[in-house]
């Protein structure tokens, strides 16, 4: 489980060092992507196999589906952990999440989001000033 919010910066490669605390659970590998709100997505090799079989089973007759399963699947890069516990970020996907040098993973349960840090603050910011109204609505859903 991915739980947490950490700062970090890139180095002159473009890797990104995992939490300590996530490594065990990405020790085989993992799979990073194109994720909404202009973040990245990382998936331990399991949990992007469940997530890729439902996006391979959208309709493809349907635009949106085709659409979010191009930028999910499309946009997806095998990784690996090296030995000391950092990542390599394709610059497609750095460009695409606006990462230059210093990032957020954020801890989402069963996947880490990788954020540029000015633009996680952007977006926490308005997210925490709208959570009453968040908070209703999912309410809704049973939540």
């Amino acid at each position: 489980m991915f739980l947490g919010e950490y700062k970090h910066a890139l180095d002159d490669k473009g890797r990104v060092s995992i939490p300590v605390k996530f490594r065990a659970s990405l020790k085989t590998g993992a799979v990073v992507t194109r994720g909404l709100d202009n973040a990245l997505v990382l998936y331990t090799p399991k949990e992007w196999g469940l997530l890729a079989q439902k996006l391979a089973s959208l309709p493809i007759s349907q635009q949106n589906s085709r659409a979010f399963a191009r930028l999910m699947l499309a946009g997806a890069m095998d990784v690996k952990i090296d030995k000391q516990g950092r990542v390599a970020i394709p610059e497609y996907l750095r460009k695409y999440a606006g990462i230059k040098k210093n990032v957020v993973l954020a801890g989402l349960f069963n996947r880490i989001e990788i954020w540029d840090e000015s633009t996680w603050e952007s977006y926490k910011k308005k997210t925490e000033a709208a959570s009453s109204d968040i908070a209703e609505q999912l309410g809704e859903l049973g939540i």
